[in-house]
């Protein structure tokens, strides 16, 4: 089945959509704003209920992506414009400049002369990178970036010096150009609801309050502490850690709807957290434990750990405390106030859909929550359609890629 299709996003699901339309006959232009595919996945600790590192399912998918000449991948591009031309789409694609090209080795000659750091997006701020920086341990392509916001520029220099390849140029400027296509699949993902508008929660205010994404940059092997959980304030083992479920979820004030993936990741964090510290007591507080299916057996592996609490009730309140920081909550079962004391609190955030920068177009198909829409050659797939797991995300992908097969025959 032949075709042209353009996917927006190169996390799971864009790769997913990509590698079935393309091995399908398909040619797929790949656009991510990105430096690196990979997408949410690549920062997971591990994966749920499966408990084993993200790096295997990408280094599989990634083979795939490079051997195929169907698939080209754009990286630092944002689709800025889509416009109906016939029975076709022609999408306005802007690549920002990398500064890096592919005579990039990942030496690293270059980070070791540099002299200014940034904080790291991708470990939300956990640590900091130099301004020349490889966006994460498992990236595609594998290619130094800079960060020009960060970076001195021409008046320093110093990676162009260092670089015996020719990698770098500093000069190098943005471009803009058009491709043609018969369909679209919107996988851009999602993005962590900002815990800094949930008042009283203390985020932002306390290095010990994180989010569940931070959390699992701190569990994660590649992370910002190797693997290894330790507070931010002061690099130390947490001995108490709360979890907050639904923090800005079902909640009419932040997002009205369920995140669905919440509670089996809390799950997942809350096992890896026993393992690396035995002796932690951990308390979650949930309105409602959501885990179907096969997860059931990752809530009772859970419940049965005699150092891990439930306790049904709304944490509203976090503040610093005589030993630590103090959650406040009520026990919705019994009605009873109480104040917890916690080394590290963990915010379970809600998952808020990437269409933000989308085209107009593209945006015609929202629904009241912002989330991605299918029809009429454009489709949504993965996060950006609906909070779901890894799982439903791909099997939701491969399912955009025939209908985008199926639509661009049509076109033809």
């Amino acid at each position: 089945m032949k075709g042209e299709i353009c996917v927006i996003g190169g996390g799971m699901s864009g790769i997913t959509t990509a590698l079935e339309a393309a091995e399908s006959g398909a040619k797929v232009y790949r656009g991510e704003a990105g430096w690196s595919l990979g997408g949410r996945i690549a920062g997971l600790a591990r994966y749920f209920p499966k408990m084993c590192p993200p790096t295997c399912g990408l280094e599989i998918n990634y083979r795939r992506v490079k051997r195929n000449p169907n698939i080209l991948v754009y990286t630092g591009a944002d689709v800025v414009d889509v416009t109906k031309d016939g029975g076709r789409f022609e999408v306005t694609i802007r690549k920002r400049p990398r500064f890096v090209n592919s005579r990039c080795t990942a030496c690293g000659e270059c980070v070791n002369v540099c002299p200014v750091e940034r904080a790291s997006d991708f470990d939300y701020g956990l640590k900091k990178t130099k301004a020349i920086y490889l966006p994460h341990a498992m990236a595609y392509p594998f290619i130094y970036a800079i960060d020009i916001q960060a970076c001195k520029g021409k008046e320093c220099s110093k990676c162009v010096q260092a670089c015996k390849y020719g990698a770098i140029d500093l000069g190098e400027r943005e471009e803009t150009f058009k491709i043609k296509v018969s369909s679209i699949v919107v996988a851009t993902g999602f993005a962590p609801y900002e815990a800094s508008k949930l008042q009283n929660m203390g985020f932002g205010k306390y290095e010990d309050v994180i989010t569940n994404l931070m959390m699992e940059r701190l569990l994660a092997e590649d992370g910002p502490t190797n693997g290894k959980l330790l507070r931010p304030s002061d690099r130390t083992p947490p001995k108490k850690i709360v979890f907050v479920q639904c923090a800005g979820s079902r909640d009419r004030n932040h997002l009205p709807y369920c995140s669905a993936v919440c509670c089996g990741g809390t799950l997942k964090e809350a096992l890896i957290a026993r393992e690396q510290v035995p002796d932690a007591q951990i308390t979650i507080f949930y309105i409602d434990r959501r885990v179907m299916g096969r997860n059931e057996d990752v809530l009772a592996k859970v419940e049965a750990d005699a150092n891990t609490k439930f306790v049904r009730g709304k944490a509203v309140k976090v503040e610093k405390g005589a030993n630590g920081l103090v959650v406040e909550a009520e026990d919705t079962k019994t009605g009873q106030k109480l104040k917890t004391e916690a080394d590290l609190v963990v915010l379970a955030v809600g998952l808020v859909p990437n269409t933000s920068n989308l085209p107009a177009m593209v945006k015609q198909n929202l629904d009241e929550f912002g989330f991605v829409l299918s029809s009429n050659g454009i489709y949504g797939a993965g996060c950006v359609s609906a909070p779901q797991v890894v799982a439903t995300c791909m099997q939701q992908a491969t399912g955009a890629a025939l209908k985008a097969l199926v639509w661009g025959s049509k076109a033809l």
